[in-house]
């Protein structure tokens, strides 16, 4: 009789977690929930299905946009001059004026937190040029990133045909954004003002609620559109874990946010992260060929972790550093090789990106002379 109860109350438990999983995005036409560090997919529902993604389309933009001040071809003290396009954007908008001048951190604040079609427009003609240009590099990243079931047709996501993404496709642009931890400064704010060039003020509050109302919740965007209906991507940090979230196609704002707390619930009641080893460790010290220095520190490009059950034990972990040849010039964030991570049993477990600790220029003719001089003076001390 007790082996009897022990096998009910077994069963009842297994179907009780099988529910769960299965009605975690009850309101939502596709959801998913992935482990940011390692990509893993834990919770999925229809995660393939092309559907419009409104403002959660900014994502991506806001991805192009980092990626352009993180190597140095924009600042976010530089100039925006408002254009007559941004300026008569519909929508979701924080009311520029055509003429206005910002700057692009104020711009970058109107996106994240307001999802301002006006200053994301303004910001895809800084960037690109023109609004064209910059949906071309939208479908560029999307295609470098392997993403088969996203195409944009403009930067902001109103409705528009053939307009369309995926919970999976959006989770990745998400993960590929994350790893610009600056943004996070901006997606992370509740409410700001954005100062007008006559001198009164708007007032942003944030679309995504649970960045006040859900402990650890920084991000990262909403949507709606009558044709997309309300969706999220949202991402939280707890514990050392951090997760990635997309609902799309919910029938109310509540209905988003009570789905994706679920996903986030589910996600941080059942796995924890291991840390193995640190973002920005040191590995190996490598040759650069052609280099203004002879030899530059390769370091860990990510932190590396291993998704655990809440009750799994920790392990250790060595590494075996794969680095290909280095050639100037090349930049901190460049991937110049792999480290492969063993576990106690010899297995390798996972292969992760290496880049270099400090960005080393080309070598010029004046570094030659002065190498080929310190050589030669060398050479005479040694006689």
């Amino acid at each position: 009789m007790k082996k009897l109860l022990v096998i009910i109350c077994a069963f009842f438990s297994f179907c009780l977690v099988v529910y769960a999983e299965e009605d975690l995005a009850v309101g939502a036409k596709s959801a998913i929930l992935m482990d940011y560090s390692g990509g893993e997919v834990l919770y999925e529902k229809n995660i393939n299905e092309k559907l419009a993604p409104a403002s959660m389309t900014k994502v991506m933009s806001m991805l192009l946009i980092m990626e352009a001040i993180d190597n140095g071809n924009l600042s976010l003290d530089d100039d925006v001059t408002i254009s007559k396009e941004a300026a008569d954007m519909g929508g979701s908008q924080v009311y520029l004026e055509e003429g206005e001048v910002y700057k692009v951190h104020e711009l970058l604040k109107g996106i994240a937190i307001a999802s301002g079609n006006d200053a994301v427009v303004a910001m895809a003609e800084k960037v690109a040029g023109s609004v064209s240009s910059f949906v071309d590099l939208m479908n560029e990243k999307a295609r470098s990133l392997g993403l088969e079931n996203t195409n944009f047709v403009n930067p902001h996501g109103l409705d528009v045909d053939n307009h369309y993404t995926t919970a999976y496709d959006m989770a990745l642009i998400a993960k590929e954004l994350l790893h610009h931890e600056k943004i996070l400064e901006y997606t992370s704010i509740y409410e700001d003002y954005l100062k007008r060039n006559n001198g009164s003020e708007t007032w942003m509050v944030n679309t995504n609620k649970l960045v006040r109302f859900y402990n650890g919740v920084d991000g990262l965007k909403t949507g709606f559109t009558e044709n997309a209906k309300y969706c999220l991507t949202a991402t939280a940090l707890r514990n050392d874990l951090r997760l990635i979230s997309v609902v799309m196609g919910e029938e109310s704002s509540t209905s988003r946010s009570e789905d994706t707390v679920r996903l986030l619930n589910y996600g941080y009641n059942t796995f924890k992260n291991q840390i193995i080893f640190n973002k920005n460790m040191v590995v190996d010290k490598v040759l650069v060929e052609g280099g203004k220095k002879d030899y530059v520190e390769v370091v860990l490009l990510d932190d590396v972790t291993k998704l655990l059950k809440i009750n799994e034990e920790k392990q250790n972990y060595s590494l075996s550093v794969l680095v290909d040849s280095i050639k100037a010039p090349v930049k901190v964030g460049d991937k110049v090789g792999n480290a492969d991570i063993i576990d106690e049993d010899g297995n390798i477990v996972l292969s992760v990106p290496l880049s270099v600790k400090e960005s080393v220029e080309k070598a010029n003719f004046w570094d030659y002379f002065k190498r080929n001089l310190k050589v030669s003076v060398s050479g005479k001390l040694s006689i």
